[in-house]
């Protein structure tokens, strides 16, 4: 019995298992994003267009999710929150952190998710990749401004 790709703790088969088998409807939208990231490290296609919701079905590249899925190797989910999605409501938003290697290169795929439940089954609606505002500590030094390093030199003809 193996841990489940999650990050839940618990065994695939008392997990996610279940619900890419069919077997048990998803009850929480944070579940279905596990599973979905499941379905993604076990190369799992057919569920992660069935889990999308039917009116975005249609603009899920299928070819180039396959490629992504096939290229990478998965290596942790990290969920940050959860707004709604509990089992009584109709939407809910997860935040999250998909950690994989794609050409010996690790990477992290931050993003907020957004889930509908139609007809009591959840569906992965769309989300999107939040930015973070960079605040500098010291002022920008410009292209022409004598060099940081103390070189005497101007920065675009010394570390810049």
């Amino acid at each position: 019995m193996s841990t489940c790709p999650c990050g839940s703790g618990k065994t695939f088969s008392h997990c996610c298992g279940p619900y890419l088998d069919g077997n048990v409807k998803v009850p929480t939208a944070e579940a279905l994003m596990r599973s979905r990231y499941t379905a993604y490290a076990f190369d799992r296609i057919n569920y992660i267009e069935s889990t999308n919701a039917p009116e975005t079905r249609d603009k899920l590249d299928m070819k180039a999710t396959r490629e992504w899925i096939q290229e990478s190797t998965w290596k942790g989910l990290n969920i940050i929150r959860t707004e709604a999605g509990g089992v009584e409501d109709k939407e809910g938003v997860v935040e999250f952190e998909a950690k994989f290697q794609e050409k010996d290169e690790d990477l992290i795929h931050h993003e907020v998710s957004s889930f509908v439940k139609h007809d009591g089954i959840w569906y992965y609606l769309d989300g999107y990749t939040p930015t973070t505002t960079v605040i500098r500590e010291s002022p920008k030094v410009g292209r022409n401004d004598p060099c940081s390093c103390g070189s005497g030199k101007k920065f675009k003809k010394c570390c810049g």
